[in-house]
C-alpha cells in the first residue's frame, strides 16, 4: 500500500464533496467524538446541532478537531483531518447575516439538520426553535491517501490464481 500526503487543494476539494465526518471536542481531559454533517468553505466547517453534550463541550473548550474519511478498501482510501476553533452564531442581530450564510451552505447538502433534530428527539428535548449554528474555524488541516502498491497488487493477483493444493 502506497500512502501519500494531500495537498491543502486536495484536502478542501475532498470536505467539499464529502460533507460527513466525526467532530472531536474535550473538556476536564475527557474526549467526545460524534458524527456531524457539515458544509466547507475554504476557512471553515459550518455545522448545526441542538443544545447537548457536543456544544456544551464546545462552548467551553473551543479547541477541536474534525476527521472525515472515505474507505473503498483495505488499501484505497481518504482521510483529512482538520483542527479548528469553535464558534457559535447565536440568534442575535449582530450574528443574523454569518447565520444566514451558515444555513444557505448548509441547506446546499440534503439532511443536513437531520443529525441535529435527530438527537434532539432521543434526549426528549425535541424543540424547532433551538437550533445551533456555529462554525469550526480552520487553523491547520492534513490529509492522507492510499492507494494499492503495484509490486503488492501482483503478488496478491497471482496468489488467487493459484490452484488450491
Amino acid at each position: 500500500m502506497l500512502v501519500t500526503e494531500l495537498s491543502r487543494q486536495q484536502c478542501h476539494d475532498f470536505l467539499a464533496r464529502l460533507g460527513f465526518g466525526r467532530l472531536a471536542c474535550a473538556r476536564d481531559n475527557q474526549p467526545y467524538i460524534v458524527p456531524v454533517y457539515f458544509a466547507f468553505e475554504p476557512d471553515r466547517l459550518y455545522g448545526f446541532a441542538t443544545m447537548g453534550q457536543k456544544i456544551e463541550w464546545m462552548r467551553s473548550n473551543p479547541l477541536v478537531s474534525v476527521e472525515a474519511d472515505e474507505v473503498h478498501s483495505h488499501m484505497a482510501w481518504t482521510s483529512v483531518v482538520v483542527r479548528g476553533r469553535y464558534e457559535e452564531y447565536p440568534d442575535t442581530p449582530e450574528y443574523s447575516k454569518v447565520r444566514q450564510q451558515a444555513q444557505s451552505v448548509l441547506e446546499k447538502r440534503s439532511l443536513w439538520w437531520q443529525t441535529g433534530f435527530a438527537a434532539a428527539q432521543t434526549r426528549g428535548k425535541f424543540d424547532r426553535d433551538l437550533p445551533v449554528f456555529y462554525s469550526i474555524h480552520i487553523e491547520e488541516i492534513s490529509g492522507h491517501q492510499a492507494s494499492p502498491d503495484p509490486v503488492e497488487s501482483d503478488i496478491a493477483r497471482s496468489q488467487s490464481s493459484r490452484p488450491a493444493a
